[in-house]
């Protein structure tokens, strides 16, 4: 390998994204609108690492519209986690999404959960959204970058998709892996994560 594409190789890095819908596009019901995005998202990166399966999850906050179809993905990225994120919200403006309404129903979300091992902003930054009550997470949004996502740890419909592509990816704040993350939620949310048929 050339000097050159050493250093193009080391300035990519693997990005965790997760994906979700549930609201029908025009391009159909949840599950065929991620199949487009995942080809745009493919399209536009050129990579795709792995992709989980398919879940359906229940709504979250419970009552806030119908069930979810949420998967994950690992690609390779060479830029800043700034461009990426930019490139997912271009993807899912183009699909439809309007952001009206904090954890609305929505036909497609791509969320950036990890960008290698960055923290951004700052670790301060992170814990303090990190551990912001729900009250505050359903109205506030952060109005930077806030990576890892503060919320990948409590949620079976992040996790569950997870350890179908990255088990043991190890989160750069906390130091706990997918697997341990996972274990440690609830039972009952572990068990109302399914598998799409």
């Amino acid at each position: 390998m050339s000097p050159m594409q050493n250093k193009i190789k080391s300035q990519q890095k693997t990005a965790l994204v997760a994906m979700g819908g549930n609201l029908e596009s025009e391009m159909g019901p949840p599950h065929v609108t991620l199949g487009y995005a995942l080809a745009s998202l493919r399209l536009i990166t050129n990579s795709l690492l792995r992709k989980s399966k398919y879940f359906v999850t229940p709504c979250f906050p419970a009552g806030y519209g119908p069930d979810y179809v949420n998967a994950a993905v690992a690609l390779q990225f060479q830029g800043e986690s700034h461009e990426l994120l930019a490139v997912l919200h271009s993807i899912e403006a183009n699909f439809g999404r309007r952001r009206s309404q904090r954890w609305g129903g929505r036909v497609l979300d791509l969320d950036l959960l990890a960008f290698g091992d960055e923290i951004a902003p700052t670790v301060e930054i992170y814990a303090a959204w990190r551990d912001k009550p729900l009250s505050e997470q359903m109205s506030q949004t952060p109005q930077e970058l806030i990576l890892p996502h503060p919320r990948m740890q409590d949620r079976a419909f992040v996790l569950g998709p997870l350890m179908d592509i990255a088990p043991d990816w190890c989160h750069p704040v906390s130091g706990l892996t997918v697997r341990q993350m996972y274990d440690r939620l609830p039972a009952e949310d572990r068990a109302a994560l399914k598998a799409l048929p």
